[in-house]
């Protein structure tokens, strides 16, 4: 996962700075020089890092913040409000025309995903209202333009592509037509890559740079190369001239390095992160979302817009109902509420993204929701509606279907079990006291001001 030892690190860090009454120089020094270190391990630029420690440094020992009555939690602040700068400071969007079609040119060198990307980006932009159009301007790579194609079959949006043309400046000038004539309100052009950077690829980008004049270029860069991505974004900026980075492959880089030096060393903003293989594993960065899960803070904004997008309205609609007559969750329902939190990534990546239960991410093991699955799905329809039907024979059976054992269906029943006993007791209001502040340390006391506004306002306007 990204950020894995960086946000360790720097956890710790916080922790000891929160029980803090008061800070001594030496003492900020000491764990300032622990967070250099974690930094610097993370592969984020030196330069980046020595003006990072040395902001933090100044301003912890400003006077407000040592004649404070927490000290600690200021500090804590100041590093939150730091990181949040180094990341990119505010929210960095697409610049769409009022005159559509808006033009969108991916650059990259080869192997960076910007294939993929493209179609990542082009399902986004759909969920966001547009109607983009896929265009396929690698006419050098074997079955690039078959590789598109595909991408665009599986997504349902349509692809441009002249297989007899060569030059590119002419493919995405036809492109542009096509999309004024089909209401095509976003344009993807999918560009040549290389290797490496090299005068004959500069050129083509540059002729359709000029020639097409695109609205943005976004360069695809694969964060797992660590500072070489920051290296090549600043090349590519200073030939080309780019609007911003789209960080691939970000799931897989522990470190995080890219992510965090590319603004500062470039000026140029990180605008989405790839977050997985899968078609709609690709997210709009945020860079206080991202400052608030690399110091474990949690991040409830972007779960509730995860939540809105995987979660069937209709169907939360029908169990509600449901739970509203008194009658019991069934298997049913909890396999239908399962399928759903599934499509918002793994169990372990939403609990880092919830205040106060980062810890728990480690002891979580997504393969359990697997077996839970093939578990349910053995099970007939009657059993599944009336759950008291499992005598032993019936779990015997259930367990040679699933490929699992008689134990794991015994530890399942008792864990829906104390489900359903949760629900009555939420419907009722009749919840453990403890329960209650568990479940409030888990929400809204740990997070910020600011998110809290940002859920409010949220909240406010559905």
């Amino acid at each position: 996962m990204a950020f894995e030892g960086l946000s360790e690190k720097l956890q710790a860090f916080t922790r000891k700075l929160k029980g803090k009454a008061r800070i001594t120089e030496t003492e900020l020094n000491e764990m300032l020089r622990e967070v250099k270190l974690a930094l610097l391990e993370a592969d984020v630029n030196y330069k980046v890092v020595k003006d990072f420690i040395n902001s933090i440094h100044d301003k912890a020992l400003g006077q407000d913040v040592l004649k404070s009555l927490t000290p600690g939690q200021q500090v804590v602040k100041i590093v939150k409000d730091e990181l949040i700068e180094l990341l990119g400071g505010t929210d960095s969007k697409i610049a769409f025309t009022p005159n559509p079609p808006t033009v969108i040119m991916l650059v990259g060198l080869q192997g960076s995903g910007k294939t993929t990307t493209a179609g990542k980006l082009a399902n986004l932009l759909r969920k966001q209202g547009k109607n983009p159009l896929l265009v396929a301007c690698d006419v050098y790579r074997p079955a690039a333009i078959k590789q598109l194609q595909v991408v665009g079959k599986q997504l349902n949006i349509p692809v441009y592509a002249n297989e007899t043309e060569k030059n590119v400046v002419k493919i995405a000038k036809q492109a542009k037509e096509i999309a004024i004539s089909k209401l095509n309100d976003v344009v993807l052009l999918d560009t040549a890559g290389r290797l490496q950077i090299d005068e004959i690829l500069m050129q083509e980008l540059k002729d359709i740079k000029s020639n097409v004049k695109p609205h943005e270029i976004m360069l695809v860069v694969d964060s797992m190369i660590g500072q070489e991505a920051v290296n090549i974004a600043s090349k590519f900026n200073e030939d080309l001239g780019i609007d911003g980075v789209i960080l691939t492959k970000l799931d897989g880089d522990s470190r995080g390095g890219a992510a965090i030096s590319v603004k500062k060393v470039t000026g140029k903003p990180i605008k989405f992160i790839g977050t997985g293989e899968k078609l709609n594993e690709i997210e709009e960065f945020h860079p206080d979302r991202m400052a608030s899960r690399i110091l474990g803070m949690g991040d409830v904004l972007s779960i509730i817009e995860q939540a809105e997008e995987a979660f069937d309205a209709e169907e939360a609609e029908k169990l509600e109902k449901k739970l509203r007559k008194n009658k019991e969750l069934d298997l049913n329902d909890y396999l239908a509420q399962l399928k759903q939190v599934k499509k918002m990534g793994s169990f372990s990546s939403i609990l880092k993204m919830i205040p106060g239960m980062n810890k728990f991410s480690n002891q979580v093991d997504d393969k359990e929701f697997a077996r839970i699955e093939a578990i349910i799905s053995s099970m007939t329809n009657e059993e599944r509606k009336n759950p008291k039907l499992l005598n032993a024979s019936r779990r015997i059976r259930i367990a040679k279907g699933s490929g699992t054992q008689v134990q794991d269906i015994n530890k399942f029943m008792k864990s829906f079990e104390l489900t359903q006993d949760m629900m009555k007791k939420v419907k009722t209001g009749n919840l453990d006291p403890r329960m209650k502040k568990m479940m409030k340390s888990m929400n809204l006391d740990k997070m910020s001001e600011e998110d809290l506004k940002a859920l409010e306002s949220k909240l406010e306007n559905k």
